[in-house]
């Protein structure tokens, strides 16, 4: 029977996180390596790619707050305080340091993650991150359905716990991130940026990203959309794999 990534109770465990309960499984042993995912996901988000790293790594994912099994009390979200509560979890999991996937907003949190707790990134994998929330990051016509969705919701009162957290998260992506490229000087780690060759995430943004960072790669994929670990999962599973496993060269 496949396992149920996300709901396996014999791996599956909730910790106290800076004020909320953050759902996590843990797979395989290893070298820890930290996979966040994106907006409205969950450790679902990985059943692609978790059997691959399991078997090499000491997989670590988690239910990012107000998302999957893990709640969340505040009245809205930011990518600071998401990469905080990825330092705290492997604080709780006595982890020093991991390699680290993201993708889409966890990308962003990634990114974040890398520059406020520096040592606790030995490499970084982000796909799909962007730098700023406004046109120029996205494919035609997302940013302009994000703006008639906040114009005819800006006012709703939502009475569920799951229409505020959904809120939440869409306000999340209209409000945020703000990542100068300047603050990405400060990223020691290697770090691997990439893109589908038509993302819904400009590759502008994917491309400064990379010529920022002081030791980035960047692996544009050919023919695949913004879900490049689940469209062309066995080659995001070894190229990533290698970019962990491998001695890395600066550029600069």
């Amino acid at each position: 029977m496949p396992i149920a990534y996300g709901d396996n109770p014999a791996v599956g465990r909730y910790y106290n996180i800076r004020g909320f309960r953050m759902y996590c499984e843990v797979y395989g042993k290893g070298g820890p390596l930290l996979m966040i995912h994106g907006n409205h996901g969950s450790i679902k988000s990985f059943a692609p790619n978790i059997p691959y790293f399991a078997a090499r790594y000491k997989v670590i994912v988690a239910d990012s707050r107000a998302q999957g099994k893990s709640t969340d009390p505040g009245p809205t979200l930011t990518f600071e305080r998401m990469a905080d509560d990825e330092a705290a979890l492997l604080d709780a999991l006595h982890v020093r340091a991991a390699y680290v996937i993201g993708w889409s907003d966890g990308g962003i949190v990634a990114l974040r993650l890398a520059m406020r707790h520096p040592d606790k990134v030995i490499k970084l994998a982000a796909t799909g991150a962007n730098l700023w929330p406004d046109a120029s990051a996205f494919a035609p016509g997302v940013w302009e359905a994000d703006q008639k969705h906040y114009e005819t919701n800006q006012h709703t009162v939502w009475t569920t716990a799951k229409q505020r957290n959904d809120w939440k998260l869409f306000m999340l992506d209209w409000t945020q991130p703000h990542i100068s490229l300047a603050s990405l000087h400060s990223i020691r780690c290697p770090a691997l940026v990439i893109c589908g060759d038509h993302d819904l995430i400009s590759i502008e943004h994917t491309m400064q990203i990379f010529r920022s960072l002081p030791r980035g790669a960047l692996w544009v994929v050919p023919c695949s959309g913004h879900a490049t670990l689940h469209e062309h999962a066995a080659e995001f599973n070894r190229v990533v794999d290698e970019f962990f496993s491998q001695p890395f060269g600066n550029r600069r």
